[in-house]
């Protein structure tokens, strides 16, 4: 290996030099003014064990120092910051990327043949101008939902005082360790290394990410293949007709789109299953329109139509309730007629009168004037209180 400064020219001329690291935004922080600490060929990288320029710094008040762990020429074969060793574009480990972008990694793990690999690649990657990893790829549906978008600070705390957790740590708040319990030692993410992360094997932060997204909820076509239709909630009344065809077009030949401004939802039917199905593949927690993240789901078939005629079935007689009293006995006889008095005759039923007919009208209200429409009331009358009228004629 070239690690010696007694060896040759040729293997001293490989040795890499920079001015600036490349990190992610997380490892740099949140402080505008920061000052690193620059050693040329202070370290050996952890992946090729060639000499580097390490740079140290740190991230904020309260934060730990950190180092680059792995030279430039690795970080740009692989697209990842030189401390985390996560990917530069989307913040997540190399093997969840590789994964969702089906990457293989062609990186020889002997010595001779990685420092030859590794001299082949660095020439190719500064004629390119660019870096590998996820350089050029199209963007993943799983790599958009799992991105960090955010800078994670927390990242960078200090670590756990050991002294605290024996209960020796006599510093209080000067210490520059965290004072917090350690995280369970059989917790698989207490074990991570720089190198399974950087070839992207048993990388447990990897594996809780895959996980995560293998938990997400997935919307299942129904079993019915004639239901083409897609229900689309979450609208507005700045959203049309055409902006859902201009939405849904590009999956295939659209029949209908039915808009329900009530409700604020629409149903767009396709003309094919196939186009229904890569609909909701594409849009299913993805489409936004308007800046509105609409609702996809499946619609609900029409059921099986009845026949007309068909034989109904008599509803079956429910059994009685136990614990009810019987029904009561009819009353007597003498009851049931109308001549309660011993009159005897033809007794008419209650709430008849027998013999009204041609009935006169009913008088109007009292002070009606007969033959007019026209109400008189007593005070309208000046002599009512002893006024008389022709004494005060006389007068």
């Amino acid at each position: 290996m070239a690690t010696s400064l007694g060896a040759n020219t040729y293997n001293r001329q490989n040795w890499e030099t920079s001015d600036f690291p490349i990190l992610c935004q997380t490892c740099l922080g949140d402080n505008p003014y920061m000052r690193m600490i620059r050693e040329t060929y202070g370290k050996e990288c952890t992946i090729c064990s060639r000499p580097f320029t390490v740079f140290r710094w740190c991230p904020g008040a309260k934060m730990r120092y950190k180092k680059t762990e792995v030279c430039q020429t690795c970080a740009k074969t692989k697209n990842v910051c030189q401390t985390c060793i996560l990917d530069l574009e989307y913040g997540l480990p190399v093997q969840v990327r590789d994964q969702a972008l089906k990457l293989q990694d062609n990186i020889p793990r002997s010595d001779v043949n990685r420092e030859y690999w590794q001299q082949n690649n660095e020439v190719a990657i500064n004629k390119a101008g660019g870096a590998g990893g996820s350089g050029g790829k199209a963007p993943n549906e799983m790599l958009m939902k799992l991105a960090r978008t955010t800078p994670y600070y927390k990242r960078n705390r200090p670590h756990v005082c050991s002294f605290w957790v024996k209960g020796e740590c006599k510093r209080g708040e000067e210490c520059p360790y965290r004072h917090d319990m350690p995280t369970d030692p059989t917790d698989p993410l207490a074990n991570q290394n720089i190198k399974d992360r950087y070839y992207g094997v048993d990388d447990p932060v990897a594996e809780k990410l895959l996980k995560r997204a293998a938990d997400m909820p997935k919307l299942t076509p129904p079993t019915d293949k004639s239901i083409t239709t897609l229900y689309v909630g979450g609208l507005d009344g700045n959203i049309t007709e055409k902006d859902l065809r201009d939405s849904f077009y590009q999956f295939g030949e659209i029949r209908h789109v039915h808009l329900v401004s009530k409700s604020g939802c629409a149903f767009v039917n396709f003309a094919m299953r196939d186009s229904a199905e890569r609909a909701v593949q594409g849009a299913f927690n993805k489409l936004i329109v308007k800046g509105r993240r609409l609702k996809i789901l499946w619609g609900k078939g029409q059921g099986a139509p009845q026949t007309r005629g068909a034989a109904q079935e008599e509803p079956k007689p429910l059994p009685p309730v136990p614990g009810l009293p019987p029904a009561l006995p009819q009353p007597p006889t003498e009851l049931l007629s109308h001549d309660f008095f011993g009159l005897g005759g033809d007794v008419p039923a209650p709430g008849t009168v027998p013999g009204l007919v041609g009935l006169p009208p009913l008088p109007g209200p009292a002070g009606l004037i007969p033959g007019s429409h026209v109400i008189h009331y007593p005070s309208q009358d000046p002599q009512r209180m002893g006024t008389n009228k022709s004494r005060g004629a006389d007068q």
